[in-house]
């Protein structure tokens, strides 16, 4: 027999660490090829972790809440040798007391660690945290530290910085501690005794809700918030979606829904006004190549989250139809990668799907823009023709589009909703699928 160590994976780009929500496993279960061991979580999304090989449990070697670094060991596997031999030299294991007395070291670490519990109205990030546990570091402590980071947020080059020169600061952490010591506890207990007229139920936001409480609000709080509005004619779009529909599911086994017809103007009128492509950082505007357009989706939970589609502009309509599916559904079932709703570079939210005519789009940091696509509606219509003017039934729709007027002004926010709107009036009926 030989062992395996499971690591934790990198779930994209900017993660870093994870938390293990739930072990799906315990020790001694046997474990198939590709059967999910543990569920984490991120600050992006919740995944589950398959094993690369199929064996048993040996050791787990991170409890569920706790935090763990990416590459870190979480379990230790027992499998056959044969299929160990056949792995990747940094994936298969040859010595077992190794990974049995590198297992027991991290259970030993993570055993004597310092819980600290964080009950603070201050936001610490999981890996400061994490420090402060493994360096016995108390939450009065980490209240008294002055953080360099965003709101003066403790980052983590402040709390090794604290770390090392704990010992000559320590007299004046004291000091600290006791004035903002009985603020805090008077704080604790007007909270811990609020109490609510009427029949009411406290219900506690879940982790996700939380994520985009602080998300929204920080974006309310970094962007200057306007909102233009304009109302196309999508007849076109309509007559023509209803005469290819069952055409597009028979040849390519997908439903054809107005999401990528939507992205497609999106994405041509974004190369139009490469700037509305954009984010902000300081005083310096960083301009975006690619056009990868998040499409929010609601999900079971009521919760929302923001699948990307990267490149978009580079899919024809059958590809953007096969993607806005396919991340729709998996979004649904929360099997969405991390990679996969990050590196946005504008935002499409359908409120139309909830029988909304309009909505003021809240901009997803740091990008400086997100059109909100309203119901589609008949309505009485003034049409202008060359032998005058007559009234029509027509589909209409509002589009609604929040920008960012520290470097999108009225005119560029205006204009680019309005040729949006253009290409979709502009749909051609003829148009192959």
């Amino acid at each position: 027999m030989a062992k395996f160590e499971l690591i934790m994976p990198k779930m994209g780009e900017s993660i870093t660490e994870a938390t293990i929500l739930k072990w799906l496993k315990k020790e001694g279960d046997v474990v198939k090829l590709d059967e999910a061991v543990l569920e984490i979580a991120t600050d992006k999304v919740d995944s589950e972790v398959p094993s690369p090989v199929a064996g048993v449990v040996q050791k787990l070697l991170y409890k569920e809440g706790e935090v763990v670094a990416v590459g870190q060991i979480v379990a230790v596997l027992e499998t056959e040798a044969a299929v160990a031999s056949s792995l990747p030299k940094t994936l298969a294991v040859t010595k077992p007391e190794t990974v049995v007395a590198s297992a027991k070291a991290e259970v030993k670490k993570t055993t004597v660690a310092t819980q600290i519990p964080n009950h603070s109205d201050r936001f610490y990030s999981p890996l400061v945290l994490n420090i402060a546990r493994q360096e016995g570091i108390s939450m009065n402590e980490l209240e008294s530290l002055a953080g360099t980071g965003a709101e003066g947020r403790v980052t983590k080059k402040d709390i090794l910085a604290y770390v090392q020169n704990r010992g000559a600061v320590q007299p004046q952490v004291q000091e600290v501690k006791q004035v903002v010591e009985q603020p805090k506890t008077e704080t604790t207990n007007i909270a811990a005794t609020k109490s609510y007229s009427g029949n009411v139920e406290i219900i506690e936001m879940d982790r996700m809700r939380r994520l985009i409480a602080d998300n929204m609000v920080k974006s309310k709080q970094t962007s200057a918030h306007v909102t233009s509005f304009v109302e196309a004619d999508v007849t076109n779009i309509v007559l023509w979606r209803n005469k290819v529909k069952k055409k597009f599911q028979e040849l390519y086994g997908e439903n054809i829904t107005f999401t990528p017809i939507f992205i497609e103007a999106v994405c041509r009128a974004l190369r139009d006004f490469p700037l509305v492509n954009s984010s902000v950082d300081g005083s310096n505007i960083i301009m975006r190549k690619d056009i990868n357009v998040g499409m929010a989706a609601a999900l079971p939970s009521g919760n929302l989250i923001v699948p990307v589609i990267k490149n978009a502009d580079t899919l024809n309509m059958v590809g953007l139809a096969k993607k806005v599916n396919d991340l729709a559904n998996r979004a649904r079932q929360g099997k969405l990668k991390a990679d996969e709703i990050e590196g946005g570079t504008y935002t499409v939210s359908n409120v139309g799907t909830f029988g909304n005519v309009m909505g003021t789009p809240i901009i997803l940091q740091p990008q400086v823009a997100i059109l909100a696509t309203g119901v589609i509606k008949k309505k009485p219509v003034v049409i202008e023709t060359p032998a005058g003017d007559t009234i029509g039934i027509r589909h209409m729709m509002f589009l609604s589009h929040s920008y960012d007027h520290r470097i999108v002004d009225g005119a560029l926010g205006g204009s680019f909703v309005r040729r949006v709107a253009d290409y979709l009036e502009n749909f051609d009926m003829n148009r192959d699928i």
